[in-house]
């Protein structure tokens, strides 16, 4: 941790040349992350006579991670969404250059005075889980609704076209599956035949896709404010009824399932998210969608498990990832096939 912490005052001195006497404090690792090393502290230093103080936080490469992602489509969320006066942290630096920290990073803001709630916590909000639960779909209907392009986001991004969000998406963890299982997966394979014999219809808009917008992904504040939508991490251009399916999860709702993320009735919810992003659901196409999210949140935990037994990464996260997670996804999809079955959609 010194030597972080002495190499990223360095870091700092050079991207604020204007500035003097640049130290770092308080430098601890925050774990739980699924891509990248995050890192907590304090900076202070000198400018105009006068001492400055700033909360920062420090997302690093790690060195193998849960999932393979882009930090700088991460970054550029934050870039395109700050503006929009959506609550996300303020993006700082982007460095790419390995002779600072070995591998890439960025900086940006940290939000004080405020903290995640836990999906396996039963009530992670207590009296405030209804008016986080109204912010919270709120913002992601305004995700949904924002303008990819206008807001800066598709620059230099690969576009999708609406029919084939579906496909693009579901290759890409279906490629995961095939790649890191390390034993037969029968639920998520029945899982992938299922959607591809039942493909949904076009999206009807392209949008900023979060990718991991959840329980535990952003703060909020003791009077039940939204302050922080965090982890980035595999947002992307694509149907925006994907991150209903994965906030809708059961996953992230233990024991009030009617209540996803247990925040606020699903009903409820959905009718929010159509106000905020304009956008009317296709439910047939939301079906499709949820149960995509449950084949990938299990490619995501068979990747975690792939990376601890090989010994890449250590991270405790990887192994408890691929174990409850795991569990509770392969039970949940394997409930909603059988459903599905009895209900003659197979």
């Amino acid at each position: 941790m010194e030597d972080i912490a002495t190499r990223f005052a360095a870091y700092l001195q050079h991207r604020m040349p204007a500035v003097s006497n640049v130290e770092i404090f308080g430098l601890s690792r925050i774990y739980g992350g699924a891509s990248r090393e995050t890192y907590r502290l304090q900076a202070t230093w000198e400018e105009g006579g006068r001492k400055i103080e700033r909360p920062l936080i420090l997302r690093r490469d790690p060195v193998a991670s849960l999932i393979e992602t882009e930090r700088d489509i991460e970054y550029n969320a934050y870039v395109a969404f700050h503006p929009t006066g959506l609550p996300v942290p303020q993006p700082l630096f982007l460095e790419i250059d390995l002779k600072w920290l070995d591998r890439p990073f960025f900086v940006m803001e940290q939000i004080v005075n405020s903290a995640a709630g836990s999906a396996f916590n039963a009530d992670p909000y207590g009296a405030n889980a209804e008016k986080i639960g109204r912010q919270f779909w709120s913002h992601l209907g305004k995700i949904a609704g924002a303008d990819p392009k206008a807001i800066g986001f598709a620059d230099g991004l690969e576009e999708v076209a609406p029919g084939d969000c579906w496909r693009v998406e579901l290759a890409k963890w279906e490629k995961v599956i095939d790649e890191d299982e390390l034993c037969p997966q029968p639920i998520a394979r029945a899982g992938i035949r299922w959607l591809k014999r039942n493909p949904p219809p076009p999206a009807t808009k392209i949008s900023v896709v979060h990718g991991d917008y959840r329980t535990g992904n952003f703060l909020f504040n003791g009077e039940g404010d939204i302050t922080a939508i965090l982890d980035w991490e595999m947002c992307h251009l694509g149907d925006p009824l994907e991150d209903i399916g994965w906030a809708l999860s059961r996953l992230w709702s233990l024991e009030t399932e009617e209540r996803p993320g247990s925040m606020i009735d699903r009903e409820e919810a959905l009718r929010i998210w159509q106000e905020a992003s304009g956008i009317k659901i296709d439910r047939k196409a939301l079906l499709w969608w949820e149960i995509f999210n449950m084949v990938k949140g299990l490619a995501i935990w068979i990747s975690a498990a792939k990376e601890y037994e090989s010994g890449t990464n250590l991270d405790p996260i990887l192994a408890f990832a691929s174990w409850m997670p795991t569990d509770r996804h392969n039970r949940i999809l394997a409930h909603c096939l059988a459903d599905l079955v009895r209900g003659g959609r197979t």
